[in-house]
């Protein structure tokens, strides 16, 4: 059975889907902190989350794979070299997403989206 086994769609096709989630995780990543709409920080976590998880692990086939999803080379070397100490006793849970005001245009629900 698949039910309940939906992503959300963000109004997307696949791939610009995964072309904006890809974006908005490298200036997440690259930032420490970006504006979104609700619904996308919503999604944006579990991608975040695997991306800090490989990093934590620190293997070449990690690294590989993180190269593959993260678009700059050298924000990989970082994040690979900062995560081990910044999120090594913590096992999940490497974001946080504080609710802001309603954007001013179509009343979109706001929200800032963090690494912890």
């Amino acid at each position: 059975m698949r039910h309940r086994c939906r992503v959300k769609k963000l109004g997307k096709p696949a791939d610009q889907r995964r072309a904006l989630l890809r974006t908005l995780a490298t200036e997440l990543i690259r930032h420490g902190r970006i504006t979104t709409t609700l619904i996308r920080a919503k999604a944006l976590r579990s991608e975040v989350d695997k991306m800090i998880t490989l990093a934590k692990d620190g293997s070449l086939a990690s690294r590989r794979a993180a190269l593959g999803y993260i678009y700059d080379k050298q924000l990989v070397h970082a994040l690979f070299e900062q995560a081990p100490t910044r999120y090594g006793n913590r096992s999940g849970g490497y974001t946080r997403i504080l609710h802001t005001v309603p954007r001013r245009g179509d009343h979109a629900e706001m929200a800032i989206i963090e690494l912890v």
